[in-house]
């Protein structure tokens, strides 16, 4: 999110086969495309090519990245006195990248960037979680342990047995959307978020 906020999308990403990124069906296999992740999905959905790693090279640059990350990073975070994921997360983005950077970045051999700028709601909408869902008999949807009572719609009576998509947003946040409306906003308890927005989305 901070990156595609602060630089822009990519016309592609190229990234392991981690089961976050890919549903591989048997171990050593090509990927599912036809069955995305969370990730997979968003990136569709932003236009961005999901490339998987297969080679033994490309796997190993990204694993010598995790293991300079790893043997590093715990020690700069103590040193720092770092004790608590908020203060972590701000370190790394004020202090640690820069260090990082500096000793690794190497310059492009074209300036000018080739990421397209987005829309930061058009991100929000998107980079989510999102999960479809039947609407029961009681008007109410599962999801995970809650248990989401949708609000009285001024455009119908019900949406009982209609399809619709949950997301959960990065702060917990929920929202339901039938199409591309948004019926019904919900704090990260499952409490009823004020009253349904009405206006048609893009996202």
């Amino acid at each position: 999110m901070e990156t595609f906020c602060g630089h822009g999308l990519p016309s592609s990403l190229y990234t392991d086969r981690g089961s976050h990124y890919f549903r591989t069906p048997k171990a050593g296999d090509k990927v599912d495309k036809e069955r995305p992740t969370q990730v997979g999905r968003a990136l569709a959905r932003l236009g961005v090519e999901h490339i998987p790693a297969y080679s033994p090279e490309a796997r190993g640059r990204s694993e010598r990245m995790f293991s300079t990350l790893q043997q590093r990073l715990p020690r700069e975070l103590a040193l720092a006195g770092v004790t608590d994921v908020e203060a972590a997360n701000r370190f790394i983005a004020d202090v640690y990248l820069q260090a990082h950077n500096v000793r690794f970045a190497r310059p492009p051999e074209i300036a000018e960037s080739a990421f397209v700028a987005a829309d930061p709601d058009q991100l929000a909408e998107i980079l989510c979680i999102e999960e479809e869902r039947i609407v029961g008999r009681d008007n109410t949807i599962v999801f995970g342990r809650l248990r989401l009572q949708l609000p009285p719609s001024p455009i119908r009576h019900h949406y009982v047995r209609a399809n619709v998509k949950v997301r959960q947003y990065p702060n917990g946040s929920l929202a339901v959307f039938h199409g591309p409306r948004r019926i019904a906003r919900y704090a990260a308890e499952g409490a009823l978020g004020g009253p349904p927005t009405e206006r048609n989305r893009a996202a």
